[in-house]
């Protein structure tokens, strides 16, 4: 587990633009934290670090938001399903399992059908602009991940 602090919306997004630059096709990254904790900024920080230069907004209504890049990035906010059982309406097996970077927000809501190798981020407000962001890899891709962004935060890049 790796756990940084992050000083401003700026910061944040930094962290997650340089996940981003080290995404993998398959990669799935599950966000967790109260409203307003900066999980869009962060889902901000890697569409950019996929090169993708569009709006990126929170889909909060439409569920779903795709956009093209290096990697597709499929941006999903689960906050409005009832449970798991909502997903496979959304065919989430396609955006698990395939060739994009799958980015969930509020992803406890559908813990059970999430696959076990994934890295969970948690991002905690811990003042105005602070926040704690622990990254939790789970399998050996998302170890090596989060080593690497352990590398990239302890050179102060």
């Amino acid at each position: 587990m790796l756990t940084v602090e992050s000083q401003s919306p700026d910061h944040t997004f930094l962290l997650g633009e340089f996940l981003g630059a080290i995404a993998a096709p398959g990669d799935i990254y599950c966000l967790s934290g109260d409203l307003g904790a900066g999980k869009t900024v962060f889902a901000r920080g890697v569409a950019n670090g996929l090169g993708i230069t569009g709006r990126v907004a929170s889909p909060t209504f439409t569920l779903i938001n795709e956009h093209p890049g290096r990697i597709p990035f499929y941006h999903m906010d689960v906050y409005r399903l009832g449970g798991p059982d909502e997903m496979a309406d959304l065919g989430y097996e396609e955006y698990f399992y395939g060739q994009g970077v799958t980015l969930l927000e509020w992803a406890g809501v559908v813990a059970e059908l999430l696959p076990e190798d994934r890295l969970e981020i948690n991002i905690l407000q811990t003042g105005d602009d602070s926040r704690e962001i622990s990254f939790v890899p789970r399998g050996e891709r998302y170890r090596r991940l989060v080593e690497e962004l352990n590398r990239h935060v302890c050179a102060g890049s």
